[in-house]
């Protein structure tokens, strides 16, 4: 097949040649779509690279030279802004090519952390008690949560904006860590009520009757090192190395889950990403409590795929190699084509 792999990008101007010397210059660890771009033509499909840095005509025109069966999104943002990942889908939506990955509404929907709770609430799943903070309107204590809440930016990704002061105990620490977020992120905060427990991580990928759970991660923290209320994916706990190995927090697949839980898992992924309209693939962050209980902590429809991270390492657990990851996924993408037709 022609694939298109489309992709936000810092530089101005490069075509599909530039973008192949940079990717051999970076050698075997190359950004996400080069890696992408590789594992495309090693099953045999014609791949051409499309950047976008702010002009959306350049993605037009090259779909438009090119004319792929197929747009694989690897999207991140628009303009240096990751809230705006839904931008070039709407492109790709508008120019009639079919892609991978969610489409706008779903990636709009849980990129926004309220809105998507109050979707999965009232499909009956369970997620925290939750309340939003606008900006520039005044505090108010909220009513009839059980601290300790975690505060967060209603819409950043990669936990920006979550650290050890996230979790605060009291109406005075909360009213801090919402000016905080409000004065830092220019965005609204979220403030959640705290449940103690493993964190997992569930990657999916299909769609409707295809839709497979993959093998469950776990952020697993060094008890000694990390109370409670610290066993959280701050910024730092996810991308720092250092910090990890002084904290003794490594991401590993998971420790024995019961039986009932497991079972739980799936139902809530399978029912999530169909309240959600996630297509293709996604991932679900987890809360998994003593009693096991599982809780649904938010939804990511454009979750990191690279190789050597969760969802890859869990398809490889799976069976899937990388090259076979990412073909999965095409062919995924391919197969709502002909369910439209």
């Amino acid at each position: 097949m022609k694939i298109a792999v489309v992709f936000d990008t810092p530089h101005a101007g490069w075509r599909h040649d530039d973008f192949q010397r940079e990717m051999v210059a970076q050698g075997d660890e190359p950004e996400a779509e080069y890696e992408v771009a590789r594992a495309l033509a090693t099953h045999g499909h014609e791949v051409q690279m499309i950047g976008v840095r702010e002009d959306l005509r350049v993605l037009l025109d090259a779909l438009d030279a090119f004319k792929p069966d197929l747009a694989f999104n690897c999207a991140e943002g628009f303009r240096g802004d990751c809230g705006l990942d839904y931008v070039l889908a709407t492109a790709l939506e508008a120019a009639r090519v079919l892609y991978t990955g969610s489409p706008p509404a779903a990636l709009l929907v849980t990129r926004d952390k309220a809105l998507s709770k109050k979707v999965l609430a009232w499909h009956d799943l369970r997620v925290p008690g939750f309340v939003s903070f606008h900006n520039g309107i005044p505090f108010r204590a909220p009513e009839g949560l059980v601290y300790p809440l975690i505060v967060k930016p209603v819409a950043e990704d990669a936990s920006a904006g979550i650290a050890r002061a996230s979790v605060v105990r009291d109406e005075r620490e909360l009213a801090d860590r919402v000016a905080f977020i409000h004065a830092t992120f220019a965005q609204p905060a979220i403030a959640e009520e705290f449940i103690e427990g493993r964190e997992l991580y569930v990657g999916v990928i299909g769609n409707g009757e295809t839709l497979e759970v993959l093998p469950v991660v776990e952020m697993v923290f060094d008890k000694e090192k990390n109370p409670p209320e610290e066993r959280i994916a701050t910024k730092h706990a996810k991308w720092h190395d250092g910090y990890r190995e002084r904290r003794g927090i490594r991401n590993q697949f998971a420790r024995p889950i019961a039986q009932s839980a497991r079972e739980e898992i799936e139902r809530l992924c399978r029912t999530a990403a169909q309240a959600l309209h996630l297509r293709d693939y996604a991932r679900f962050d987890l809360r998994l409590t003593d009693d096991q209980e599982v809780w649904l902590i938010e939804a990511n429809a454009n979750p990191y795929i690279s190789w050597g991270h969760d969802m890859a390492n869990a398809a490889e657990k799976r069976g899937l190699d990388y090259a076979a990851f990412i073909n999965r996924i095409a062919q995924e993408a391919l197969s709502r084509r002909a369910v439209i037709a």
